[in-house]
């Protein structure tokens, strides 16, 4: 959506395809790798106005890009007036933040509606918060089927009402949120969500160079794959959808003819039996508070003592592996760290463990695929091929589903641990 070759690409999208009549759109992107997002132009814009600032030379940026992208596609809606109304706003300190930053999509959905010749439907029509700021799923779901009436329709992403009628945003990349919630709505036989990238990579490509596409992935394996560190969809994005068994196409405007990664419940059929890993994920700075007591299995209630102590001081706990008399509490280092020293004189004092130690610099690595648990001596060659490596390994965790393999290993050898596996078992 960042320029007007974009929305061309858009529009060629959607009329190749009839039975893709509700459009949900963002607002414009980067253009170049040194452009802007609209979206955090609006955001600074905000910044300004809170601090005095004039904000006049930011939002002409924002006000050039849609008129610019509208003139280029010989559109004659009139945007004018609505962005002068805007700066009006802005200008008077009368807008919220959230009110202000819902603007990129809005606009974007007004220029696309008119492009593709669909009806406007402006999400503040049809998106209802709760005063908690979770979506009113009920509300939402009948006020979005009540202004669809097999017509095609163009609709912003990423805010809709509270109760008092005020705009609400969701967070950053919320605009998935709304093309799952309008899918839902509508019990959707599928849910495309067009993007940059040719769906879900096996493997970070920041790491691995080029990594081949995840061609059918299940729920399940996207929740682990998106838990242990894959960027992939805003976590918001799949229950809607989910709940409703609609599956999900996530697929590239660059490149429409790829077929991206198919995301459902379940497969009936294998696209690729040979294969055992879905993909391979992780995080770097990790923390591990290790401790070991004599007779801890046998303590009733005494595990649950430990993470109590965490619970206490708001610690989020990834990972617990535990032995007879040992266990391992696995966070981020971000999350520890501003009571670490007061969290470890608590179990002292009310554990009172035989040892108590603490590493530091840990990345945890996951091999995530459904097909693991249908397949003999998996660990041993995924240890085997991270020992000829020399790469150390400091924890291992196993769900009982065995839809997964996660290990910790230093921070320095975290990059070359998801090089090794994907040369391994994916090339």
């Amino acid at each position: 959506m960042a320029d007007a070759g974009q929305y061309r690409k858009v529009r060629d999208i959607i009329v190749s395809d009839p039975s893709r009549k509700v459009v949900v759109v963002s607002a414009a992107g980067k253009r170049f790798k040194t452009d802007h997002k609209i979206t955090d132009l609006l955001y600074l814009c905000h910044a300004h106005m809170q601090y005095g600032v004039d904000s006049s030379s930011v939002f002409d940026m924002v006000t050039s890009r849609y008129l610019e992208i509208r003139d280029q596609l010989g559109l004659d809606i009139p945007l004018e007036e609505e962005f002068a109304e805007l700066k009006q706003q802005l200008d008077a300190k009368t807008i919220s933040q959230d009110a202000l930053v819902s603007r990129g999509e809005y606009f974007s959905a007004k220029v696309m509606a008119a492009f593709l010749g669909f009806d406007f439907v402006d999400a503040t029509e049809w998106v209802k918060f709760n005063l908690d700021g979770t979506v009113d799923e009920e509300k939402t779901y009948a006020s979005f089927r009540s202004v669809v009436h097999n017509r095609g329709i163009v609709t912003p992403g990423f805010y809709g009402t509270l109760p008092n009628g005020q705009i609400k945003t969701f967070t950053r990349g919320g605009s998935d949120i709304t093309g799952a919630l309008a899918a839902a709505a509508l019990e959707a036989d599928l849910y495309e969500n067009w993007t940059d990238v040719s769906g879900i990579l096996m493997a970070d490509p920041r790491i691995v160079d080029n990594p081949q596409t995840i061609p059918e992935v299940t729920y399940d394996e996207l929740r682990e794959l998106s838990y242990s560190g894959a960027q992939v969809l805003h976590e918001g994005t799949i229950f809607p959808v989910r709940e409703k068994s609609i599956p999900l196409n996530i697929r590239n405007t660059n490149h429409p003819s790829h077929p991206g990664t198919l995301i459902q419940e379940r497969f009936d059929t294998d696209s690729n039996p040979d294969r055992f890993i879905t993909g391979i994920t992780g995080r770097e700075d990790y923390s591990i508070v290790a401790l070991s007591k004599r007779g801890l299995s046998n303590e009733v209630g005494l595990l649950r003592r430990i993470l109590t102590i965490f619970e206490r001081h708001n610690i989020s706990i990834d990972y617990a592996p535990s032995g007879i008399d040992n266990v391992a509490i696995v966070m981020q280092t971000e999350s520890i760290t501003p009571a670490l020293y007061t969290l470890l004189g608590e179990i002292q004092q009310e554990i009172q463990p035989d040892t108590l130690t603490v590493f530091d610099h840990i990345a945890i690595v996951a091999a995530v695929g459904r097909k693991m648990a249908f397949r003999p001596g998996i660990c041993g060659k995924v240890f085997g091929a991270l020992g000829q490596a020399q790469i150390n390994i400091r924890m291992i965790n196993q769900g009982p589903d065995e839809l997964n393999i996660i290990f910790g290993v230093d921070n320095r050898d975290f990059k070359r641990a998801i090089q090794v596996l994907y040369d391994s078992f994916v090339k």
